[in-house]
């Protein structure tokens, strides 16, 4: 059934608003899911604050015109679903990255980030990079290991002599 002229400008402007506010995107042939696999894709996607759309390519490129997604415009081809990271630029990667694991008909077509295409090869890299949580525990960690060796420092000599005297001691009373 072909859409109206209000259902395409409405989703025109819904994926434009979603564009607008991403901090990346994925384009993916999604020709061969099965609708149980989509609706798991969905599912993480939502738990991982990830836009999914299904969208013609003429829309989209219209949608994507004035956000910093134009880039994928002139490579829409064939059936696509868009994954918008919202939060985390690297979310969108994650999941598809994740399920393409799992599912064999999931293609990867586009990489977008900050306005530029990458190289699709690049999913992998752009799915391992930590989320902030992750990021903020390991520089955390990197910045409380100098304390703590300095606490293990300051204190080795105090823990030496307290071994000596107890080891003096219990060789006196054996004596």
């Amino acid at each position: 059934m072909a859409l109206k002229i209000k259902d395409k400008k409405r989703i025109t402007e819904e994926v434009a608003a979603v564009a607008a506010q991403a901090k990346s995107a994925v384009a993916i042939d999604y020709h061969g899911i099965k609708a149980n696999q989509m609706t798991e894709l969905r599912k993480q996607a939502r738990e991982q604050d990830v836009c999914i759309r299904v969208i013609k390519n003429s829309l989209a490129r219209r949608a994507l015109a004035d956000t910093p997604f134009a880039c994928m415009s002139d490579h829409l081809s064939g059936p696509i679903m868009f994954a918008f990271a919202l939060e985390d630029p690297a979310a969108a990667a994650r999941v598809i990255h994740n399920l393409a694991k799992e599912i064999d008909a999931i293609e990867v077509k586009l990489i977008a980030l900050d306005g530029e295409l990458h190289d699709i090869a690049k999913i992998k890299q752009l799915a391992e990079l930590p989320t902030y949580e992750q990021a903020l525990s390991l520089m955390m960690a990197v910045m409380k290991a100098p304390l703590e060796k300095l606490a293990r420092t300051i204190q080795a000599p105090l823990v030496q002599a307290v071994r000596v005297i107890a080891a003096v001691r219990s060789n006196k009373e054996q004596s």
